[in-house]
């Protein structure tokens, strides 16, 4: 019986090469593709992007066809989504906050006192705004009123 040289696999060509030593040799010479210049923008859902998006799915956020004025090359290239994580809020910097610090740390009061900081008796904390106290590196003394 003749085998059937047609049910071998295909072997695809990797898009993203594995990380070698040429590779990160060449991570220090400049981009071939800096001297392009983009002449179109479009959408994913646009005409010209639909076969991408549909290569690309929800993860293709626009693509872009580059000029190079040199060779006269075209190049198409793709934007996409690799990771989606929850913004974390900055904290207000201008916000008073409420700092502990001993009887016995001088050095602390005295700074704290000079960045105008003031004494809260009835909480016993110095009050300040975390501005001052992240400059003192107090921020692990805050304490929530």
């Amino acid at each position: 019986m003749a085998s059937n040289n047609n049910t071998r696999p295909v072997r695809r060509q990797r898009l993203i090469p594995a990380p070698s030593a040429t590779t990160t040799a060449l991570r220090d010479m400049p981009s071939v593709y800096a001297a392009t210049r983009v002449v179109k923008r479009m959408s994913a859902t646009q005409p010209g992007a639909l076969k991408l998006a549909r290569r690309f799915g929800d993860a293709l956020v626009c693509v872009r066809y580059r000029h190079d004025p040199m060779s006269l090359h075209r190049y198409t290239t793709v934007e996409l989504v690799v990771d989606e994580a929850p913004v974390a809020k900055r904290a207000d910097l201008d916000k008073i906050v409420f700092v502990q610090l001993g009887y016995n740390e001088t050095a602390y009061r005295q700074q704290a006192l000079a960045h105008g900081a003031r004494w809260d008796a009835r909480r016993c904390l110095w009050s300040m705004p975390r501005r001052t106290a992240k400059k003192l590196r107090l921020v692990a003394r805050i304490v929530k009123p």
